[in-house]
């Protein structure tokens, strides 16, 4: 069986979609799903045996057992941390978008699932004319919110969800990751809050720190998201 690809955002840059990505990969791959995973441009890259070494994909590719090629994976490494257009444009780097959509559906044949995670928010320039949502809408596929949680957290989740929505996106819940060691009564109280304005959460995912690329960290970071994440809500029969 197979389901529709999921394109991973945020409310902001930072705020843990490669943790909540992996968690969700692993998990589902634990299930014994085939889940591919796709960053289609990564900024940020240092450099790695004479090229740029996209870290983050490296890390989605591990805790999801994907085996494609990490060109296929992460089609775009750029060396600044800057939004990927920007980043290309100071590198020469045409961005094409036909080139994601091909690497996209190489990814999606050859597995049950596909996760796509973006860069930032979905108004993040890939081109001059290309947002991760113009993505997500020629891509087809549903979005999940992860929503960090800190003070400034509401007003950044209904702002995405709400334009998500307004554009034609389908919106299949947010997550509220606590990406940070120390919190606060503005981070506390956001679960409740988002709950009472948009209804529960797919998730809330708790501090969980360094977590290393490790057979042993992957079971445990799966067994941990199949207690905290609804992850069959993900699963969208295609």
């Amino acid at each position: 069986m197979r389901f529709e690809s999921v394109f991973v955002t945020g409310t902001d840059t930072g705020v843990g979609k490669t943790m909540v990505s992996a968690g969700i990969a692993a998990g589902l791959r634990q299930r014994g799903w085939r889940v591919g995973v796709f960053k289609p441009a990564e900024t940020g890259c240092a450099p790695a045996d004479g090229g740029l070494s996209p870290t983050d994909a490296v890390r989605l590719q591990f805790f999801s057992g994907c085996g494609a090629h990490l060109d296929t994976i992460c089609p775009y490494a750029l060396r600044e941390p800057l939004a990927p257009w920007v980043a290309a444009e100071r590198e020469a780097v045409r961005i094409a978008p036909e080139r994601l959509v091909a690497c996209h559906e190489t990814l999606a044949r050859t597995h049950d699932i596909t996760l796509i995670e973006g860069a930032g928010g979905l108004l993040v320039p890939l081109t001059s004319s290309l947002t991760f949502a113009d993505l997500a809408q020629r891509l087809d596929v549903p979005v999940l919110v992860v929503v960090g949680s800190r003070l400034g957290a509401i007003n950044h989740a209904l702002l995405t969800i709400r334009y998500a929505e307004r554009i034609g996106l389908r919106v299949l819940g947010y997550v509220v990751n606590f990406f940070q060691a120390a919190s606060d009564h503005a981070a506390e109280s956001n679960v409740t809050v988002l709950e009472r304005l948009l209804g529960p959460a797919l998730g809330v995912v708790p501090y969980l720190g360094e977590v290393g690329a490790t057979e042993d960290a992957r079971r445990q970071l799966a067994e941990r998201f199949e207690r905290c994440v609804r992850l069959d809500a993900l699963l969208v029969p295609c």
